[in-house]
C-alpha cells in the first residue's frame, strides 16, 4: 500500500534520522533545511528536497517540523509564507520542537480556521533513540488529529502517548526537561566523587545503574563523559534553551524550582564558555577539570584520570 507523503522540516542531529525512518517505512518525504549540508543524508536515501518550507506545505497533507526555538516554529507556522496558510484544507501539522505551550495552543487555533490540524510532539530520547526509532513522543492536540497521526509517529518512536489539547506535549516534554536537568547534576557529581576518592567509574557505573540511581542519563550519557565524549546527542543550547521556557512557564504558573534555576546557571555558564554545540554531558567537564573550563577551553576537555583510573 501506498504512504502518505510527508514534509520534513529541520534535519538536525534528530530530524535526519527521524526522516529516514519514514523513508524506510516507503513514505515519500519532502525536506527543507536551513542549511542544505545537513539534508544531504536524507536526500541520498531518497528524500526530495524544497528550497522553501511554503513548498514542502504545497507538495505534503502532513509536514513534521523538527526546529530550533518557538521564535522558529512561529516564522515556520504563521505569516502568508507559512505552513498553516499554505498546506491544503484538511492538512495535518505534527511539531516535535521542544517549544512553548502557549505558542503549541495558538497554532492549534489558528490553524483550526482553515481546517487544519496541529499536534504538538516533542521527543525525549536524544540521537541515540532518532537512531533507533525508540523515541518517547508527548503529544498533544485533537484526539482525531493524534489517531491520524500515529501510524506516522510510530515509525519514529516507541512510546507515543496523547496525553490532552493543544499545549499538553509541550507542558509534558518541560516535564521531561526539568527532570532531565537535574538528573544531569547528580550524575555527574556523583561520578566526581568516584573520581576523586580513587574509584574505578566505569566500574561504579556497573554497580549503581541498575539499583535504585539508575537513569537514562547514567547509563547512556556518563559513559560517553568518562570516555571524554562531549559530542551532541543533545546539545547544551537547545537545553539552555528548553530551561528557559520552563522557568518561564514556572513562573505563569507560581511556581518555585532553585533545582531547575541552578541547572540553568551551570548550563548556561557552558555555553557562556564556548560549549553551547556539546552535548549536555559535557557538564561533567565542571567537576573534574574546573581549571579548563575556567580558561573557557572546553573543546579539548578530557576527563583527569584518577588514582583509581
Amino acid at each position: 500500500m501506498n504512504q502518505p507523503a510527508v514534509g520534513f522540516i529541520g534535519t538536525g542531529v534528530m530530524g535526519a534520522s527521524m526522516a529516514g525512518h519514514l523513508l524506510a517505512a516507503g513514505h515519500p518525504v519532502h525536506v527543507f533545511n536551513r542549511t542544505r549540508a545537513k539534508a544531504e543524508a536524507v536526500l541520498a536515501k531518497g528524500g526530495s528536497w524544497c528550497a522553501t518550507p511554503t513548498e514542502v506545505a504545497r507538495k505534503a497533507g502532513v509536514v513534521i517540523t523538527m526546529v530550533g526555538t518557538p521564535d522558529d516554529v512561529r516564522s515556520v507556522y504563521l505569516g502568508p509564507q507559512g505552513l498553516i496558510e499554505n498546506v491544503a484544507s484538511g492538512g495535518l501539522l505534527i511539531d516535535m520542537t521542544t517549544s512553548d505551550p502557549e505558542l503549541a495552543a495558538e497554532l492549534a487555533r489558528t490553524a483550526a480556521q482553515r481546517s487544519v490540524s496541529v499536534l504538538d510532539a516533542p521527543v525525549s530520547g536524544g540521537d541515540i533513540g532518532a537512531r533507533n526509532g525508540t523515541l518517547s513522543i508527548m503529544v498533544g492536540g485533537a484526539p482525531e488529529a493524534f489517531e491520524r497521526a500515529l501510524p506516522i509517529l510510530q515509525r519514529m518512536g516507541k512510546t507515543i502517548v496523547h496525553q490532552g489539547p493543544a499545549g499538553s506535549g509541550q507542558y509534558t516534554k518541560l516535564c521531561n526537561q526539568v527532570a532531565i536537568a537535574s538528573t544531569m547534576l547528580s550524575v555527574c557529581e556523583s561520578m566526581a566523587l568516584a573520581k576523586a576518592s580513587g574509584l574505578e567509574p566505569t566500574r561504579v557505573l556497573e554497580s549503581i545503574t541498575t539499583g535504585a540511581a539508575g537513569s537514562w542519563a547514567l547509563a547512556n550519557l556518563m559513559p560517553r563523559a568518562l570516555r571524554g565524549d562531549f559530542e551532541p546527542g543533545f546539545a547544551v543550547d537547545h537545553l539552555v534553551k528548553d530551561l528557559d521556557i520552563a522557568l518561564r512557564c514556572a513562573e505563569r504558573l507560581g511556581l518555585d524550582f532553585p533545582g531547575l534555576a541552578l541547572a540553568r546557571r551551570l548550563y548556561g555558564e557552558l555555553s557562556a564558555q564556548g560549549a553551547g554545540s556539546k552535548g549536555t554531558q559535557v557538564l561533567f567537564s565542571r567537576y573534574v577539570d574546573r581549571r579548563h573550563v575556567d580558561r573557557g577551553h572546553v573543546e579539548h576537555l578530557q576527563p583527569e584520570r584518577g588514582p583509581g583510573s
